[in-house]
């Protein structure tokens, strides 16, 4: 029983939605991470659950692995295919099943995108929060615990699955939870697949809790003198109970980036962009409070509106803050990290960063969901200079060395992969092997995304 064996059996089954075109496996083959590529044997689009369900049963009786694949946009190896097999391209189950006003939840297949379900809802006052800067599809955003700009407020996906439909390894179809907003029967099964990054089973439906648009929403950016001013002030912020919806941190270098690349011409210092939800009153309230603890750490040049285009505007070109890191230094790649520490802890950790990579000569912009504690560094290197590869895994390593000294996690919502794995034993102890035990219990063949995330996968 081997791969070929499997596709023998796929290939007739699925014909044109199934190809092993050289093409078609490279687009497969890696994600917008820097990890080395690699291809799988085939790629297929299955367009229903129990199409799903019959590829698992093949690939398990064969011993072929299988990666869900949603649209390839996460950053730290998650979808790239260490072992060939098949990939399962989910472009085409990508329908939003139900909506549900009243109850404020919607039921939609994996490969729905965010973008296109706050489409959706666009006329029931009711929108999706959870929003990282790519695209992403809702399946892969389960599968990494994904979170975003709004996380502060509305949290992450971990709060926002409500109910999961799940192929197992041998094809079983299971769901977990309910549209019931708590339940006490039973494992928390949902919570167990949010996350687990393909590893124990391929998400093919998600129920996914809705909020209502704000009546009233306003948005600002103001810049300070230093890092410390500026994350002191996020700080204060958090723990005075000011309810911000969005609390964003860009550094000077991040701020020249996005200057040049989204046509903006703030003064290049750190500064923050925030957004407040509510009533009109509530909004004026949380502005003007933020206001005066910004004041107080020598915040300047406040900028304020109210106006949807503005608002949308700013936002767009933050989600988009990647790719104007990448334009400080063009042909470079971005080698990304991602760290979450207790925001008391915060200061220090961004600090200490940015003192080690002052010192290396790297040029590596920040930008940070800092109301949640959690930063990115992007380290821009020459692709074709070893050195700089090594000292950009030097500085990723002391950052989450960092983060775990300091109370944290070496991932705040980018995920595990295969970029993280050297970092899970220290983080989790004994927990990281009991998670292989799960693993090996639901897959024991090691089929599902083999080689990310667990001890022994």
């Amino acid at each position: 029983m081997t791969i070929d064996s499997a596709l023998a059996l796929l290939e007739p089954r699925f014909g044109s939605r199934l190809s092993r075109a050289q093409a078609m496996r490279e687009a497969h083959g890696r994600d917008e991470s820097y990890h080395e590529p690699h291809l799988p044997d085939a790629v297929i689009w299955p367009e229903t659950t129990a199409e799903v369900a019959e590829i698992a049963r093949i690939c398990s009786e064969h011993g072929c692995p299988i990666v869900p694949w949603g649209t390839g946009t996460s950053l730290e190896g998650h979808v790239i295919p260490l072992r060939g097999g098949v990939t399962l391209d989910f472009t085409r189950m990508d329908r939003v099943l139900a909506v549900h006003p009243e109850d404020m939840d919607a039921v939609v297949q994996p490969g729905v995108t965010r973008k296109r379900l706050n489409e959706e809802l666009r006329d029931t006052g009711l929108f999706f929060p959870v929003d990282p800067g790519a695209d992403a599809s809702l399946g892969g955003m389960a599968s990494t615990r994904a979170s975003g700009t709004c996380a502060v407020r509305y949290g992450t996906m971990r709060e926002a699955v409500m109910a999961l439909e799940v192929v197992l390894a041998d094809g079983r179809v299971i769901r977990t939870g309910s549209r019931a907003r708590k339940s006490s029967a039973g494992y928390d099964l949902t919570r167990l697949f949010v996350g687990a990054e393909g590893t124990l089973g391929i998400i093919t439906e998600l129920t996914l809790r809705l909020h209502g648009v704000p009546e009233a929403i306003s948005a600002a950016t103001c810049g300070f003198p230093d890092m410390d001013a500026a994350v002191r002030t996020v700080i204060e912020t958090i723990q005075m109970g000011v309810p911000v919806a969005r609390i964003e941190l860009l550094d000077e270098l991040t701020v020249r980036g996005f200057n040049g690349y989204s046509g903006y011409d703030m003064p290049e210092q750190p500064t923050l962009f925030l957004e407040f939800h509510g009533t009109p009153a509530s909004v004026a309230e949380q502005a003007e409070m933020l206001g005066e603890i910004a004041a107080g750490h020598g915040a300047t040049g406040f900028a304020w509106t109210d106006k949807p285009e503005e608002r949308t505007r700013l936002w767009e070109a933050r989600h988009k803050v990647y790719y104007a890191q990448q334009s400080l230094r063009p042909g470079a790649r971005g080698y990304v990290t991602d760290a979450c520490v207790p925001i008391s802890r915060l200061a220090e950790a961004i600090l200490e960063s940015r003192a080690d990579i002052e010192a290396s000569g790297l040029i590596a912009p920040l930008v940070g969901h800092v109301g949640d504690g959690n930063f990115h560094i992007v380290l821009l290197i020459d692709p074709a200079d070893a050195a700089e590869q090594a000292e950009a895994e030097r500085l990723a390593g002391r950052i989450s060395e960092r983060a775990l000294r300091l109370g944290g996690t070496v991932t705040g919502e980018h995920g595990v992969g295969v970029g993280k794995m050297r970092y899970m034993s220290t983080e989790h102890g004994e927990a990281w092997q009991v998670m292989g035990t799960l693993k090996r219990t639901l897959d024991p063949q090691g089929i599902l995304n083999p080689g990310k995330l667990v001890p022994g996968n």
